[in-house]
Parts: C-alpha cells; structure tokens; sequence
C-alpha cells in the first residue's frame, strides 16, 4: 500500500523530535547545590585560622567538592555526590572549630599561668619590700631607743631623766638642760601610737606631802613641754610618785641623786591605753 506523501512526512518528522528528545534526555548534567557547597568551601578556605588548623579534612572536602560539581546523567547520583560534599565540608568546618577552640583555650591558659606568676612575683617583691621597710623601722626604732637609753621593761619602754633638768627643790625646766627631752619629742612625733605616763620622783629629804607635791609638778612641768612640741595631750598623763619608789638608798648622796628623776614610761603599741 502506498503511505500519502503528507503522512510520510509527519512520520519523518514525529521520529526525527523523538531521536531529539531522546539524545537531549542522556545529556550529563551539572548537580542542583554544587554551587552552594564550593561556596561554603571556599568560605572555609579563605579564614586563615580555620584552615590551617585542618589541611587532611580540607582536602578530603575539596575532593568530594570537585567530584559534586561533574555533570551526571543521573540526577540520583549527583544529589548523592552534593550531599558527601556537603557532609565533608562540615566535618572540616567542625575540626577546625575545635582545633581553633583548644588552641585559644591553651592560649587563655597560659595566659592565665602567666598572669598568676606575676602576680605571686608582684607578691613576694611586695612581701620583700614590706620586710625591708619594717626591717628599717626596727633598725631606727633601736638607733632612737639607743640615742634615749631607754629600757625595753613590761611596763614599756622607760627613759629615765636625771635630776640635771631641775634646781634644787624646784619645777621648772632649767635652760639648756632639755636635750634628752628633745630625743624623746623627736620620737613620740615619729610613733603617734604610743602613749606616755610621766612620773616624777624624789629623795626622801623633806616632808613627805612637799615631795609628793614637788614630784607631779615636775612631771607636770615635762608634759607641758612635751606639748608644746606638738605631743597631743591626750597622749600624755603626768603623775607625782614622791619618795614612794627609790631605786637606791638615800643615805648616800649619790644615792639621792638616782632617786630624784623623772622616768617617761612610753606604752608598746597594741597596748590598753594609759590612764590616769
């Protein structure tokens, strides 16, 4: 039978479109999300801390990158490829960030290691220099006790003033006799914490009551000028002991000249204050 040349023609054109569309449907293509992955690789690359602190896991992603980014002809096999490449690059991502995380850590460590060390060096200098300074304090603590021939005693520290600094039966503080009393304000002006219990003694020549009488006034007589060198008076309590306390007999006059002093008890610090 005779095909109609318009039909042979239809034919020749309906199979020519389905060789077409057969060659067009076994084309390799590039897979969906390849371009995405390499984004976020390339992002990974491009921080220096994060890639230099995983170069294997790197590598591995590159790989599988590139692999995902070859056109398949199965579309399965492509999303498979993009999904690997994916996972790698997380992985790489992920390594990185913990490698980078330990290393800041050990870095906060030894910065924290070092900051104590200085501090514990800060420390003992301080400590060293405390000691010398309180080692300096005691040295011219000793040098003043020294320069005032004071007794180191239970009751504190006595200075002991010789009769030189009265006349005979008198008060007042004689002219030029007030160099041991110049010691003595030097260092009650230095230790501001002391307090001073001035007593006055006598020998046993005279009445009882004018010895008594004659004893506060002459303890009297050192406070005042004590004050007037800027001792605070509350710092300062004078009392009259009289012939009640010798320290050597009175029948001699050498005895009599020990007995008639004044001795300045300064208090160790710490101690309840003197009272009157």
């Amino acid at each position: 039978m005779k095909i109609p040349i318009n039909t042979a023609n239809t034919l020749t054109a309906a199979t020519v479109a389905s060789l077409l569309l057969a060659g067009c449907s076994g084309a390799p293509l590039r897979p969906e999300g390849a371009d995405q992955v390499r984004g976020k690789l390339t992002q990974l690359q491009s921080d220096a801390q994060l890639a230099s602190r995983a170069p294997v896991a790197l590598k591995d992603a590159e790989l599988a990158v590139r692999a995902a980014e070859k056109p398949q002809q199965e579309r399965d096999k492509g999303e498979h490829l993009v999904f690997i490449a994916d996972r790698k690059v997380d992985i790489a991502f992920a390594l990185a960030e913990s490698r980078l995380l330990i290393d800041q850590r050990k870095i906060l460590q030894e910065e924290r290691a070092n900051m104590l060390l200085d501090s514990r060096t800060r420390e003992a200098d301080r400590a060293r220099m405390e000691a010398s300074a309180a080692q300096g304090q005691t040295d011219a603590l000793r040098q003043q006790i020294a320069e005032l021939n004071a007794k180191d005693t239970e009751r504190g520290l006595v200075v002991t003033l010789g009769d030189l600094l009265f006349d005979t039966g008198k008060a007042e503080l004689k002219s030029g006799a007030t160099r041991n009393l110049t010691k003595l304000a030097v260092f009650l002006n230095t230790y501001k914490d002391r307090s001073v219990l001035i007593e006055g003694h006598t020998d046993n020549v005279g009445s009882e009551h004018s010895n008594l009488l004659l004893s506060q006034q002459r303890a009297e007589s050192v406070k005042s000028w004590l004050e007037n060198q800027g001792i605070a008076s509350h710092r300062l309590v004078a009392s009259g002991k009289g012939e009640s306390s010798p320290v050597a007999g009175n029948e001699s006059g050498s005895g009599r000249q020990l007995n008639r002093r004044v001795e300045v008890v300064i208090e160790n610090p710490g101690e309840a204050a003197i009272t009157r």
